[in-house]
């Protein structure tokens, strides 16, 4: 049976088995299964998925029904944990919510499960007036998660709220003999003049044919300040689909990292929507892949208000057979005048066979606007590697200088001074040096 098929017949029971505080959510989740059988899985026929396939991953026989939680040690996830900072965490193994791994709070702000959030009266209202309200209601995987969610994240922000310290959501996978679908939904809501940083982390830490198709839904209200770090680096039996959407209003500020360093394949589906004037939205991103992994970045911002900016900034590193996209959208509404809107697209291929295929789109409707983007495809510059080689410095370690100094734009702007040695480090892992400095 095919996948799209074994979904569709498997729906009854998946719904017969959730616990009652899902049940209103069920008129939801049935007109978000109707779309996904009407469009099925992307295909490489749509436009936004010209250069992905998701073929090969769709003949396993994925486990589509979430087993029971699978006990992971502590020791064996610290490292991909900011574990030398206090913070608040969300741990999940297999889709599974993980307590003994997890500190959650209700002091003050809320970071919880989403299904804890549907039992409580008080988190009703919220719920209702953000679930599914932010995301593209024509994208079949986002359809799909809609109708399949039954875990996740439910981060709550009150106004002016300054959050202390880093949040933490945390997708671990590691299954034996077993192919498994696991999709989280989180919904982040940040009040006026609210600010947090948010670090979401997928890992397959044993190799697991684990295909993971997240959504993620993002408020940010009037003056709000969202720091958001994605961190993906899966072994090559690992697939993510992840989609994000973030709804801004006036004068809110919110910046999404994207750090891809491994995976068979990654697709990223970042959608910005500004409601509002004088709001600033970032996207930037490092990939570093190798092998035959496969990353793509999709992204679209939506200047719907004048007086707006964004800014976004992609550096990919590529090797071996790895291939990279970049398809980026802006989009700017009739009324929304002096608009500022930067797309920059940087690409390194480190081997004859690494493919990089950009596409920068601008589709404006205003006429008062400053909106410009680029994209550079090359290799290492040779006077660079010379000029060091004459030094001293041995051609591994020059190479990777080199790359440091290539995404050192990207990580400079990175808030989160673990979370910046974190990235370093794997960094210079995948690149086969050790890290005598830090950037």
């Amino acid at each position: 049976m095919e996948l799209k098929e074994k979904l569709i017949s498997s729906f009854v029971a998946f719904e017969e088995g959730l616990k009652g505080e899902h049940e209103r959510l069920h008129d939801i989740r049935l007109e978000a299964l109707k779309l996904f059988e009407e469009k099925g899985f992307p295909t490489k026929k749509e436009e936004a998925w010209k250069y992905t396939s998701l073929n090969s991953i769709l003949k396993n026989d994925f486990s589509i029904i979430p087993k029971n939680e699978t006990v992971v040690e502590y020791k064996e996830v610290k490292k991909y944990l900011l574990s030398d900072s206090d913070t608040y965490k969300l741990v999940f193994i297999n889709g599974i919510f993980s307590s003994h791994l997890s500190s959650t709070t209700h002091d003050g702000l809320d970071v919880c499960l989403m299904s804890s959030a549907l039992t409580k009266p008080k988190y009703k209202m919220i719920i209702d007036a953000h679930y599914n309200t932010c995301v593209d209601k024509n994208d079949s995987m986002t359809a799909l998660n809609t109708a399949y969610a039954t875990e996740g994240a439910f981060i709550n922000i009150p106004k002016s709220k300054v959050v202390s310290k880093p949040i933490e959501i945390i997708y671990l996978s590691t299954t034996e003999n077993q192919a498994l679908l696991v999709q989280p939904r989180n919904l982040i809501i940040v009040g006026e003049n609210a600010h947090v940083q948010i670090l979401e982390r997928h890992q397959s830490i044993t190799e697991c044919s684990v295909f993971t198709n997240s959504t993620t839904e993002i408020v940010a209200h009037k003056r709000a300040i969202v720091d958001f770090y994605k961190l993906q680096n899966d072994l090559d039996t690992g697939t993510l689909i992840d989609n994000t959407f973030i709804k801004q209003k006036q004068e809110s500020r919110v910046s999404v990292h994207t750090f891809s360093f491994g995976g068979k394949l990654t697709r990223n589906n970042l959608n910005f929507y500004q409601e509002g004037e004088r709001i600033d939205s970032t996207l930037k991103g490092i990939t570093l892949i190798d092998g035959k992994q496969h990353v793509d970045h999709y992204t679209l911002v939506s200047h719907n208000q004048p007086n707006c900016e964004s800014h976004q900034n992609y550096k990919g590193i590529y090797d071996d057979n790895s291939i990279g996209v970049f398809n980026g959208k802006i989009y700017v509404d009739k009324i929304a005048q002096k608009t500022d809107g930067f797309q920059q697209s940087n690409n390194v291929l480190l081997s004859d066979k690494a493919h990089i295929y950009a596409k920068p789109q601008l589709e404006i409707f205003a006429d008062d606007v400053k909106c410009s983007h680029g994209c550079t495809i090359g290799q290492l510059n040779d006077e660079a590697m010379f000029y060091m080689r004459q030094r001293g410095i041995p051609k591994k370690e020059a190479k990777a200088l080199l790359m440091y100094a290539f995404t050192d734009e990207v990580m400079q702007s990175v808030k989160i001074p673990e979370l910046k040695t974190k990235v370093a480090r794997v960094i210079a892992k995948k690149l086969g040096v050790s890290m005598g400095f830090e950037i």
